[in-house]
């Protein structure tokens, strides 16, 4: 009983959240306000009912439409909403709650919340990241944490690994090649992750970088021109691996690669 109550309201409170991701998304990299005050429908600027903002059960009940001037509404809204939902589920069905839960859940939806506004605008906002890295640091000296040492050793491994990756990348194409968000988003990762994990974040972000990259660009002239596609949603797709399967990944290469024969 108590493990159903805790899967439902896991489902519910992602569900909720992943309302609020909605509005930060949209919201933040336009420098508005980012305050619990209803929204309102971006074409027809209506403020939406207490009934409009239900989770995924309004946008299944309006068809995807304005309650007001029937425009369609995005099929982002929603997909959020799933994700941050199903995000929390997986967390609760693997961890239980704990500081863990509630790390990963923060991390779950930080992850969202970059990937999307990414895409859209090429920034991952500071205001994300920098309390995001100090949060890394703080629950490493919770129980269950992977402790002080190993959380700044991931932040500086995380961070540094980018930041050389930038540094030649400048070299190499004579521009700026990747932005600071990118680094303070890999250094926010390495805290919470330690240094291990976040290499398997930088190097499968690489390998999902240039395969997306290169069908991106294949099929897209204008991104064949503009050469600009954005890194963060990259690692937080890699991150996403990396905290659901890293321990797997890792113990099969020490059992593998670096036994003593």
């Amino acid at each position: 009983m108590e493990y159903k109550l805790g899967l439902l309201l896991s489902l519910l409170f992602g569900l909720i959240i992943g309302s609020f991701l909605n509005a930060v998304i949209y919201r933040l990299p336009r420098k508005l306000k980012l305050t619990w005050e209803r929204s309102h429908c971006p074409s027809c600027k209506e403020q939406l009912k207490w009934y409009h903002n239900i989770p995924l059960v309004s946008y299944l009940v309006l068809r995807g439409k304005c309650g007001f001037c029937q425009e369609s509404i995005g099929w982002r809204y929603p997909l959020v909403e799933l994700l941050n939902a199903s995000a929390y589920v997986l967390a609760f069905v693997t961890l239980g709650l704990g500081w863990q839960y509630a790390a990963h859940l923060f991390l779950a939806s930080v992850l969202i919340v970059i990937f999307f506004i990414d895409i859209d605008f090429q920034i991952i906002p500071d205001l994300i990241t920098l309390p995001g890295l100090v949060l890394g640091l703080a629950y490493s000296l919770s129980p269950g944490g992977i402790g002080f040492v190993p959380s700044l050793i991931g932040l500086l491994v995380g961070g540094g690994s980018l930041y050389l990756v930038a540094i030649l990348g400048d070299w190499l194409f004579k521009k700026d090649s990747m932005g600071g968000g990118d680094i303070k988003m890999a250094a926010m990762l390495g805290a919470f992750l330690g240094w291990q994990k976040v290499v398997l974040v930088f190097m499968g972000s690489a390998v999902i970088g240039l395969i997306v990259s290169g069908v991106i660009m294949l099929f897209s002239a204008r991104l064949r021109k503009e050469r600009v596609i954005p890194f963060g949603p990259f690692i937080a797709a890699a991150a996403v691996v990396a905290i659901i399967y890293g321990e797997q990944i890792i113990s099969f290469y020490v059992s593998n690669y670096l036994t003593v024969r």
